[in-house]
């Protein structure tokens, strides 16, 4: 009997995944699929249980990557379980979306951190687990409070380890999104019939490196919690790192389960304090010179003091201070960056108010206040939303439940996420920094 064209294919892209896996795993997961339907351009495999099909989930970018090289017309697969009618993988448009990983900041290394006597040694345990992921401090567990640096550590562990070891899988993702991930692969799992919890666990399963930031967030979440406790063990289970950040230890996350609790703190905690004003200083002279501004000695000491514990504020100072220059036109001098810091901007000016800054988001993006403040999820109104805080966060000295009531009646939980969100797409989207950039310059015009 003449080959189905499908069976063809699949022994050309056999003989590339051949070459790019072990022997043992080739033989043990990659020989036992079978070839059984074509999908347009993406080939349907069959396997013979959920265990396999788990482990060959896995390999899921190297399968991809076999089929590129193969450039047999074939784009992709689809994985079935015998004796299921249901998809067990897919790499659909949807669920790419549904699994796409936070944003890794390329800035976030651990060259631009700024180490000094309160955070010396969270940023060497940091060090040591990105040079040696799974040998030593599983988990590594960093906490503090906001704005100290926690996110910047947890990117830069990532970073490293992309550059020094691309053969890891590493996975950086938020709390939030973990918990938003796994509501949605129960709900639509059952909606669609098709078993999205599976890839759910497969896509945090399969990880050599896990970064979670903020798992205060598991608070009062105990189905969460369950299937954390699952992943944990998994990956501990093979020596895959796990690093978590929080703003507090473990034993002070509400109703966090005991059996997770003890895991947590089973690997090195470590706590990151608030900057000394020397730290300070030199965090603000590296801002400045990222930002290509000049600031005096004094200046730098007038900002650093009374700024506060965390980083955020004094990048804040940093920032009201270079925006009132810029807008009127006049070197820093510590005269100026007094009077800026407590105007906001200069008195020869009217003060930015946060109408100013609605009204220039809603002329540049052509939407109506009504929509900029209501409730629509639509992406073409949420983006220009978390502009508009991220704007007010940077420009105006108020205080975020003052920006979150002007938003439309938001919580300061909201007014951060908006701000942080867009503060890291400004580093890594040029459009997203362009537009920042526009609508700052239609404020500074009115």
């Amino acid at each position: 009997m003449a080959e189905k064209q499908y069976e063809v294919l699949w022994k050309k892209i056999l003989e590339t995944l051949e070459t790019t896996v072990s022997q043992i795993t080739f033989r043990t997961y990659i020989s036992t699929l079978s070839p059984v339907d074509l999908d347009g351009t993406k080939i349907v495999l069959k396997t013979d249980n959920e265990l396999y099909a788990s482990s060959v989930s896995k390999l899921s970018d190297k399968i991809k990557e076999a089929i590129r090289k193969a450039d047999t017309g074939i784009t992709d697969f689809e994985l079935v379980v015998e004796g299921s009618d249901d998809i067990y993988y897919t790499s659909e448009e949807e669920d790419s979306e549904e699994y796409a990983a936070p944003a890794i900041d390329p800035r976030y290394t651990f060259d631009s951190f700024v180490a000094g006597k309160s955070n010396e040694f969270v940023f060497a345990a940091a060090q040591r687990v990105a040079k040696n992921p799974g040998a030593d401090f599983n988990p590594l567990y960093i906490y503090g409070a906001s704005g100290l640096g926690k996110t910047h550590l947890l990117q830069a562990i990532a970073n490293y380890i992309n550059l020094h070891k691309p053969g890891l899988r590493v996975l950086y993702t938020t709390c939030d999104k973990f918990i938003n991930e796994l509501i949605d692969s129960i709900y639509l799992g059952r909606k669609n019939n098709r078993d999205r919890q599976a890839r759910f666990r497969s896509h945090y399963r399969g990880v050599d490196v896990l970064l979670i930031d903020d798992v205060q967030f598991l608070a009062n979440k105990q189905a969460v919690q369950e299937e954390l406790f699952h992943t944990f063990n998994a990956l501990q289970a093979e020596n895959r790192q796990i690093v978590l950040t929080s703003d507090v230890p473990p034993q002070e996350i509400s109703t966090l389960e005991e059996r997770l609790r003890t895991r947590f703190e089973g690997g090195l905690i470590a706590d990151i304090q608030p900057p000394d004003t020397e730290t300070k200083i030199a965090i603000l002279k590296r801002k400045a010179y990222e930002r290509k501004a000049i600031l005096p000695a004094d200046v730098l000491e007038f900002l650093a003091r009374d700024s506060g514990t965390d980083v955020r504020t004094l990048e804040g100072r940093l920032t009201k201070v270079i925006f009132a220059s810029k807008l009127q036109e006049v070197p820093i001098t510590l005269d100026f960056a007094a009077q800026a810091l407590n105007l906001a901007v200069s008195e020869e000016h009217e003060t930015v108010t946060s109408d100013k800054i609605i009204g220039s988001v809603c002329s540049f993006f052509k939407i109506t206040r009504e929509n900029l403040l209501g409730k629509s999820k639509k992406k073409e109104l949420v983006q220009p939303r978390q502009i508009c805080a991220y704007l007010m966060c940077e420009i105006m000295s108020i205080p975020l439940e003052s920006i979150g009531k002007a938003l439309g009646g938001r919580d300061h939980t909201t007014v951060i996420h908006s701000r942080d969100k867009i503060a890291n797409l400004i580093r890594v989207n040029d459009r997203i920094a362009k537009e920042v950039e526009d609508v700052r310059n239609l404020i500074l015009k009115q």
